[in-house]
């Protein structure tokens, strides 16, 4: 018989919904019946495209005797990490406190107003890699809640009172000045790993921001190390089995210290990030091959992680048929079934295809080992054919691959996610000249407008979740923030006002809705039910903090419409962060994204005139050809439709053909309509 999560809309608790464990989603009914019954909670913490999720529910949740075991002695809470990542934000921090460490599937013991007193990550069947027994562990914390209470009790509430401490110590109230951004560059150059590429052992995962913010260090101040560590970094992992070859995009993260075998599934904020970082080095550095990683990186999103109407979906899952990887990994016959016989020896070289395989069960994860030019010398033919033979092969192969039983696809679309990709999709349009990807930007934006961005109760409410056509879950920061921070980027690129307008809108919901008074803002909000206490994102992770996304998006707005409480509410975000600034600056690549926005003097760039006609868009080109990333820009259109919100525009779109302004802190030069002239102005 299925279980409560079968009303549920989340896959990954859908997943669950015919254990024999008797789970409640999160919500007052479980909280209200462990606190009639008087037992603990066994809470249970997840995702639906997590590998050692999936295992516990193997060895544990489908297990009969221990689901009659938690049953009886506990009130089991499953919940979807990416649904309520305050949730997960409040009980891992827990977790960390406890054993030092953390991951998923987390594993936490609570009392019945929601107290963590013990917890941990993945627990075996039985005793193993020096984990207890799930079984025995649930026997222990039993009988301590039965013989032992007031000693669990007295352990619950102080680690609340440290976890409450610590979350209000984070705001300092102190100036934050350039001296951080030094020591984010010091730091990561003792971090970076001069072989491989990236930063530290492993395992590792790919460190997006992090090469964002040397970009923009080698940008401003010309370093030739910060270049150095982007550029090793990005054809590294380009070049590793992190990479899918064959379909495009980025897996989740290496096991290995060399980008060779990793965690195999895919997420679309890695993916976003990812896409994003190869877009920007490509318009630093000129590289091409960092165009081509971007478009596939896109392209994949396009083919496997967008439905119909428009949108992405969440993520695609590590595991088919019970195992890791399958669906991804090669021998040597796979290869030439799918390529023939004369381009598979050319392929398995290229690729590091052996009879022993680098992966299990003899089989090989894909990775770049040899160069095209020495394939070309090893087989004796031309580069330009070698290459003809890889690119067919690669579409042979992908055909081939399709053919397989595929990873789930967590259909589920997350409005913060959604809006990195639309970050992502709307530079890419741009800077690669690539049409569509503005469409697909503009299609997922619309989709978010039209079905997360409702009233409730006569306020105005983003929602954070849509799944099969409804939108649930009130909205968090990390759905305002990234939103905010996506509608400017596509305006940006599409110079529609009503993006600009809703992103205006939105920002101040979320300072209404999330702001804390000390500075910075608090990730849940006052709808956001059962938390033991409001949680506030502090750090930069696999994504950005909502914090670091929103100071950048007001110093923006600040740039866009002279208005001074952006910048006022940018600095109090600055000021809550900066003893972390201080003490761990790594910590906060988006962060410091922002403060390398607030210490240049970011130009305001108005272009006047018709888009879509040549003298507009060679001056749009220019905008987006330039290596500078600190910049606002404008349309000044005869209509006048953002003079109200912006006095850079104001008077200036009537008449005269195209033209661009180029003003700081809205002082500006003379208008041009040579781009040559608008570039170099852009770069002074």
């Amino acid at each position: 018989m299925p279980n409560r999560l079968a009303k549920e809309k989340s896959p990954y608790l859908l997943q669950h919904a015919h254990n024999p464990v008797d789970w409640y989603p999160w919500g007052s009914e479980a909280f209200e019946r462990a606190k009639a019954e008087d037992k603990p909670i066994f809470l249970s913490i997840g995702y639906s495209t997590c590998h050692w999720c999936h295992v516990m529910e193997r060895e544990s949740f489908e297990n009969e005797a221990i689901a009659r075991q938690l049953n009886e002695g506990f009130v089991p809470i499953k919940v979807d990490r990416e649904e309520r990542p305050d949730v997960d934000d409040v009980y891992m921090t827990a977790v960390q406190t406890m054993t030092g460490s953390g991951g998923w599937p987390l594993s936490l013991f609570l009392t019945p107003d929601g107290k963590p007193f013990h917890g941990g990550t993945y627990y075996p069947p039985d005793d193993r890699y020096g984990r207890p027994g799930f079984p025995a562990l649930l026997a222990a914390v039993a009988d301590a809640w039965k013989n032992r209470r007031a000693e669990l009790d007295t352990s619950a509430g102080r680690l609340l009172a440290h976890l409450d401490l610590a979350e209000r110590a984070s705001t300092d109230g102190e100036a934050v000045g350039p001296g951080a951004l030094d020591r984010a560059a010091l730091a990561a150059a003792r971090d970076f790993d001069r072989t491989h590429g990236g930063f530290g052992g492993a395992p590792k995962f790919p460190p997006s921001m992090r090469l964002e913010l040397l970009i923009r260090r080698s940008i401003r101040t010309g370093q030739e190390s910060a270049r150095e560590m982007v550029e090793t970094t990005l054809a590294k992992m380009a070049a590793g089995g992190i990479y899918d070859h064959v379909g495009g995009g980025f897996h989740r993260y290496s096991t290995d210290a060399r980008w060779l075998v990793p965690h195999f599934e895919k997420m679309l904020y890695d993916n976003a990030l990812l896409a994003r970082v190869y877009v920007l080095a490509f318009r630093a550095f000129g590289n091409e091959d960092f165009a081509r990683v971007a478009r596939e990186t896109l392209d994949y999103l396009l083919a496997e992680m967008t439905p119909e109407a428009g949108g992405f979906f969440a993520a695609q899952d590590a595991d088919s048929e019970g195992e890791e990887g399958t669906f991804y990994v090669w021998n040597p016959q796979s290869v030439e079934a799918a390529v023939g016989p004369e381009a598979a020896p050319i392929v398995s070289a290229r690729f590091g295809v052996t009879p022993g395989g680098n992966f299990e069960h003899g089989q090989t994860v894909l990775s770049i080992v040899r160069s095209v030019g020495e394939l070309a010398e090893e087989f004796g033919i031309s580069e330009g054919r070698v290459e003809e033979i890889l690119a067919d092969a690669r579409r042979k192969m992908y055909e081939a691959r399709s053919g397989r039983v595929p990873p789930m696809t967590d259909e589920k679309l997350l409005t913060d996610w959604t809006a990195l990709a639309i970050s992502a999709f709307a530079l890419a349009g741009r800077v690669l000249s690539e049409p569509r990807y503005e469409a697909a930007a503009g299609r997922a934006a619309d989709r978010v407008l039209w079905r997360c961005r409702v009233k409730e109760r006569g306020r105005p409410q983003l929602f954070h979740r849509e799944k099969d056509g409804a939108a649930g879950i009130a909205g968090f920061a990390s759905d305002y923030a990234f939103f905010v921070e996506a509608l400017l980027d596509l305006y940006e690129t599409t110079f529609e006002p009503r993006y600009f307008r809703s992103a205006l809108e939105l920002q101040e919901e979320m300072h209404e809705r999330f702001a804390d008074p000390r500075g910075g803002y608090y990730l849940s909000g006052e709808s956001h039910d059962g938390l033991i206490l409001r949680p506030k994102e502090l750090f930069d992770g696999a994504m950005p903090s909502s914090n670091s996304v929103a100071a950048m998006n007001l110093l923006r707005l600040g740039s866009f419409t002279g208005d001074p409480k952006h910048r006022e509410r940018a600095e109090k975000v600055f000021s809550a962060f900066a003893g972390y600034l201080d003490r761990a600056p790594s910590a906060f690549p988006r962060l410091l994204a922002a403060l390398d926005y607030r210490e240049d003097e970011p130009p305001e760039v108005v272009l006047a005139g018709e888009p879509g006609r040549p003298g507009f868009e060679e001056l749009r080109a220019a905008v987006f050809a330039s290596r500078r990333v600190n910049r606002v820009v404008l349309h000044a259109d005869p209509a006048e439709s953002l003079a109200d919100v912006s006095p850079l525009v104001a008077g200036r779109g009537a008449g005269g053909g195209a033209r661009a302004f180029v003003c700081r802190s809205f002082s500006c030069l003379a208008p041009t309509s040579d781009p040559a002239v608008l570039a170099a102005a852009l770069d002074a």
